[in-house]
This record gives structure tokens, C-alpha cells and sequence, in this order.
């Protein structure tokens, strides 16, 4: 079995491209949790929203939502849309003033 060699070089080259991969797995989540349905109170912590207000999306249409069970299931994608659509209308009010 042949023996290879790694250099310091190599080791180097191969901690930027770890580093690199690193960095794009982090951006593409940007902190945001991974799973696809998140519960009720997974959704109010990472919306800073009390249960009052989660209901009140629930109820006017704001938040789809999946009942499982007595449990309350929101799409993390649903939940990155509106939080993509209310950073749009608050550059864009600020942008009238």
C-alpha cells in the first residue's frame, strides 16, 4: 500500500475549502432553524411574538398552520416568506419618508 505524503500546503488547502463550505452552509440557513415544521413554540421564539399574537395569524390568514394531534405545525418556509415580506415593506416605508 502506497504511502502519500501531506504537506502543511495541503493541510492549509484543504482547512480554506472546510472553512469555505462552512461559510456557505451557514449563510444558506443564516441561523434559522433547519426542520421543516416547527411547533407553536419554536415559531413564537423565533418571532418574538407572544401566543396571543401567533393565534391572531392563525385566525386572520397571516400563518398557515397544520393541526396533528391537539399539536400546531407552521412551515418553516411559510414563516421565512412572511418574515422576507414584512423586511420588504419596512425598507420600502422607510424609503417614503
Amino acid at each position: 500500500m502506497p504511502s502519500e505524503i501531506l504537506t502543511t500546503d495541503d493541510l492549509l488547502e484543504f482547512k480554506i475549502e472546510l472553512f469555505d463550505e462552512l461559510k456557505k452552509l451557514f449563510k444558506e440557513n443564516q441561523g434559522l432553524p433547519s426542520k421543516k415544521w416547527l411547533r407553536s413554540g419554536e415559531v413564537r421564539k423565533l418571532l418574538g411574538i407572544s401566543p396571543g399574537t401567533l393565534q391572531n395569524m392563525r385566525v386572520n390568514g397571516t400563518l398557515p398552520f397544520t393541526k396533528m394531534g391537539g399539536v400546531l405545525y407552521y412551515d418553516a418556509q411559510d414563516i421565512y416568506k412572511i418574515l422576507e415580506k414584512n423586511k420588504s415593506q419596512s425598507l420600502i416605508r422607510l424609503g417614503q419618508r
